[in-house]
């Protein structure tokens, strides 16, 4: 998605080729250097913008979207949000399918792109702002039943290649071409695993050496072969204790690293405070992950990240109080 400084001509034009910073102030009197790729900068202040426009032009060139067709996902309302821009701009219906566990920005920013927002209720005993597996999964059923019922086109994030294939194409050649491929490793908190599937396959066939490791909440590293004692956790978006996602590229995992929740919203906390980047839970959890291996094996190495969405997305939650 390189773009000249020209006037763009729609929103979906401004996604991608996002700015890198270093955390100098978060790693100051450590051994080492984060690159933090700030993807909150997109349109719909997310990553998931990327994998919107993947997944929806994708379907346009195989002929799976016609004109005018209905598109549904579910969503924790990043995806949503990248597809409601998307599905905007296109000219497509769009409708998302999220949990009331959410937070209520995100329903709201959809709603304002133009799609209709179904809310589906979690399983008796959650907790707001703590999604589960199971959570999911009642969502999953609305949205197939959707899909069926109004011939829609499914833009399943979890299964489809353009999710892994907008980072593969897009934001692992552009970490790639920011750092002159000058770094060690990449960490990333596995949601769909897209961004990390995709940036790792980037990175590896560049230089094997760069070493990739997925980030799990600390209690529901079940894909670390863990058995999860916290599904109900507070990071949004990801860390849903399935134990397999149909995107993760096994073999280019070199490790996994885990975070706690005081962790990462602490971590959310500083980039906010000494760094001056205000994002959310995940882009904690990612940092945090970050700061693990240069206090470890990557003393005086380069680890990059990215910050995957913006803390404008959680003021309704106990990230900010």
């Amino acid at each position: 998605m390189p773009r000249s400084d020209s006037v763009l001509p729609s929103a979906i034009d401004a996604i991608g080729d996002t700015p890198l910073v270093e955390l100098g102030r978060l790693t100051k009197g450590m051994d080492g250097r984060i690159l933090a790729k700030l993807e909150y900068l997109n349109p719909g202040f997310s990553k998931k913008d990327r994998i919107a426009l993947q997944m929806i032009e994708e379907a346009e060139a195989q002929g799976h979207l016609g004109p005018g067709q209905t598109v549904v996902e579910l969503t924790s309302g990043n995806t949503g949000t990248g597809l409601a821009i998307v599905c905007a701009v296109k000219g497509y219906p769009f409708v998302a399918v999220m949990s009331t566990g959410n937070s209520t920005e995100r329903a709201r920013m959809m709603s304002a792109l133009g799609a209709e927002v179904i809310l589906v209720n979690q399983l008796p005993g959650s907790i707001p702002g703590q999604v589960s597996g199971g959570d999911l999964e009642l969502v999953e059923q609305e949205a197939q039943r959707i899909a069926r019922e109004r011939s829609a086109f499914r833009a399943d994030q979890f299964h489809l290649p353009g999710n892994w294939r907008a980072h593969y194409l897009h934001t692992g050649p552009e970490i790639l071409r920011q750092t002159g491929g000058s770094f060690h490793a990449f960490c990333d908190f596995a949601g769909t695993a897209g961004s990390f599937a995709g940036c790792a396959a980037a990175f590896k066939e560049y230089d094997s050496a760069i070493q990739c490791f997925v980030v799990e909440v600390a209690g529901a590293a079940v894909l670390a072969g863990e058995a999860s004692t916290r599904p109900n956790h507070r990071i949004q978006g990801g860390g849903y204790s399935m134990p397999t996602l149909p995107l993760l590229a096994t073999q280019n995992i070199d490790g996994y690293i885990q975070v706690t929740e005081e962790e990462a919203i602490h971590t959310t906390r500083q980039l906010a405070k000494e760094e001056g980047l205000f994002a959310g839970f995940s882009s904690g959890i990612n940092v945090a992950a970050a700061l693990q291996l240069l206090a470890d094996n990557y003393r005086g190495k380069t680890v990059v990240v990215l910050l995957s969405d913006s803390g404008l997305k959680y003021l309704s939650t106990d990230l900010w109080q």
